[in-house]
């Protein structure tokens, strides 16, 4: 894959933008990806947790927290988050459709782990763990997020 970063222009608009939408739409997708795997005991020890996900040349940051139906959306606060990762666009793609290795990225310190650094291990740990399906990007097109929200709506 042929390096990008998401053009500062870009960023400088996003930085500017309220944050609680962006970490709806990003727990919501998340829950989507993830499916039934989101409700598996394994997620119980960060219930209540919070945790941060910064896409650096974005200048977007995704507040949530995770209870028993999987990651929900926060404000941000004052307050730290239990755990805070960054790394770029670019390199959270890799991840997600892993041609990349969370650990290769974190020792060339493209992927950056603040905080509850034993609260990251955990889930690193076991979303390797989890047989996930490969990443289909077509489930994220508003017209099938649109589509599941109203037939739990109709449900």
């Amino acid at each position: 894959m042929r390096p990008f970063f998401i053009p500062q222009p870009i960023s400088a608009i996003l930085s500017k933008l309220p944050q609680y939408p962006h970490s709806l739409i990003f727990s919501r997708a998340i829950n989507l990806a993830l499916g039934a795997k989101r409700l598996d005991p394994v997620w119980q020890p960060l219930h209540g947790k919070q945790v941060s996900v910064r896409v650096r040349d974005a200048g977007v940051t995704f507040h949530f927290t995770f209870d028993q139906n999987g990651l929900v959306a926060r404000q941000a606060s004052a307050a730290e988050p239990d755990l805070s990762i960054s790394a770029s666009a670019q390199d959270f793609l890799l991840l997600a459709l892993r041609k990349e290795d969370p650990d290769t990225l974190f020792f060339s310190r493209r992927l950056v782990m603040e905080g509850d650094t034993e609260l990251g291990l955990l889930v690193k740990n076991t979303l390797d763990s989890m047989e996930l399906p490969p990443l289909d990007f077509s489930n994220l097109l508003p017209a099938q997020v649109f589509g599941k929200l109203r037939m739990r709506l109709l449900a």
